[in-house]
């Protein structure tokens, strides 16, 4: 009797953990997924005097101000091939006038900025502007043909910020 019984409390057991596993599986089941974690192209990060900023540390925007078709993508594109991080592209406000290239920004001396201005070329300027997309926002005109060799990075001449991957801090 004593083996009948410990078989029946195996058994019981057993039956109870089955149980258990179905109302656990079946909650897991039915509850809602995760939701998907948006990932920014790039976060604020903050770039000392002297410290050396280098492509894949900067995203750039590119906004078509011309009448050519498609400018801003094949731009853009540029700028990936040469190791920059991929923001935002599209057309530049109706009405803006863009001869060449422009840098839109809110600091001159960030060294995301001169590092774009020098893949740009002599006739870029840069002006206080808007923020139309991510990272170092550039407008190309009709005038610009294509990227330059420029630098491979540059330092930082003050205390700042700079749009980067969150992955390359």
């Amino acid at each position: 009797m004593v083996r009948g019984v410990r078989t029946s409390l195996t058994l019981l057991f057993l039956v109870a953990l089955l149980v258990a596993a179905a109302f656990w599986g079946w909650d897991a089941a039915m509850s809602p997924l995760p939701e998907a974690e948006d990932t920014p192209v790039c976060v604020d990060t903050a770039v000392a005097k002297g410290d050396k900023v280098y492509p894949d540390q900067v995203a750039v925007s590119v906004f078509n101000a011309s009448a050519r078709s498609g400018l801003a993508t094949r731009t853009i594109e540029s700028f990936t091939d040469a190791g920059f991080v991929e923001g935002d592209s599209g057309n530049a406000p109706r009405g803006t006038n863009v001869k060449q290239t422009q840098i839109w920004t809110s600091d001159r001396k960030s060294p995301a900025v001169r590092l774009v201005k020098s893949r740009l070329g002599k006739r870029t300027t840069v002006v206080e502007g808007e923020a139309l997309g991510t990272g170092v926002v550039v407008l190309v005109g009709d005038e610009f043909k294509d990227l330059k060799k420029g630098q491979k990075s540059v330092k930082a001449v003050q205390d700042g910020f700079i749009c980067s991957p969150p992955d390359s801090q």
